[in-house]
């Protein structure tokens, strides 16, 4: 710091106050560089796990937006299951009450 922070024996109170700034930022800054880089190797320790090499990015994104359409389809599939599963009930429900009609009036 370029200022003097003494007069006499004593340190003013702000600058007291700005050299506590400076040293909780560089103290912050330090432990986000620090967080940012064990999160790294982290997530890089875990890919390699999985097979994925550090330079296989694109390979790795094909296989995630690959796996994000089979997932979409599955889910696709499953709404059409489920609406020919209710189509074929609702047919054989009238189908049904139409034979227990048909029944009743030709009597």
């Amino acid at each position: 710091m370029s200022r003097a922070f003494f007069d006499g024996d004593r340190m003013h109170e702000a600058d007291v106050k700005a050299i506590v700034m400076e040293t909780l930022i560089e103290q912050d800054r330090v432990r986000r560089s620090d967080i940012d880089a064990v999160v790294v190797k982290t997530i890089a320790t875990v890919l390699t796990s999985f097979g994925f090499e550090e330079g296989d990015r694109r390979e790795l994104r094909a296989d995630f937006q690959h796996l994000r359409r089979w997932r979409r389809s599955v889910e696709q599939a499953q709404t059409y299951t489920f609406k020919a599963v209710i189509t074929v009930i609702a047919t054989g429900f009238l189908g049904a009450v139409w034979l227990g009609i048909k029944a009743t009036l030709g009597k």
